[in-house]
C-alpha cells in the first residue's frame, strides 16, 4: 500500500512563498504521473500543476509563472514551490501520484492521495 504525507503548508502573507512536499511510502517500482490539486471554500477542487514521468510539466493559467512542481526521485518525494502568492490561492491543497508499486510478490497499480495541507494567504 502506498501512503502519501503532506506537509509545509500554513498562514502566508500575500506577495510571500511556501513550499509544499509529499513524501510518498511503500516499494514504488513506477510512477506515471505526480500532480496537485486545490480546494478553496465552496469550490470544487482544480488541477493546479502536474508533472510527468517524463519530466514534462503543465500549471493551471491562474499559477503559471508563480508555481513551480518538481520531484526528488530518490525519495519519491513530488514539491510545489509557490512563489507571489495571491489571496485566491488559500485553498487546501492535495498531492497526487499515480504509478505502481510491489507488494506480496506482485505489481500492482496505485493511485493516492495526501491528507491535505491547508494554506492561507493573508493581505
Amino acid at each position: 500500500q502506498v501512503q502519501l504525507v503532506e506537509s509545509g503548508g500554513g498562514l502566508v502573507q500575500a506577495g510571500g512563498s511556501l513550499r509544499l512536499s509529499c513524501a510518498a511510502s511503500g516499494t514504488i517500482t513506477r510512477i506515471n504521473a505526480m500532480n496537485w490539486y486545490r480546494q478553496a471554500p465552496g469550490k470544487q477542487r482544480e488541477l493546479v500543476a502536474t508533472l510527468s514521468s517524463g519530466g514534462s510539466t503543465n500549471y493551471a493559467d491562474s499559477v503559471k509563472g508563480r508555481f513551480t512542481i518538481s520531484r526528488d526521485r530518490d525519495k519519491n518525494t513530488v514539491y510545489l514551490q509557490m512563489n507571489s502568492l495571491k489571496l485566491e490561492d488559500t485553498a487546501v491543497y492535495y498531492c497526487n501520484i499515480d504509478g505502481a508499486f510491489f507488494q506480496n510478490l506482485r505489481t500492482r497499480n496505485f493511485n493516492a492521495w495526501g491528507q491535505g495541507t491547508l494554506v492561507t494567504v493573508s493581505s
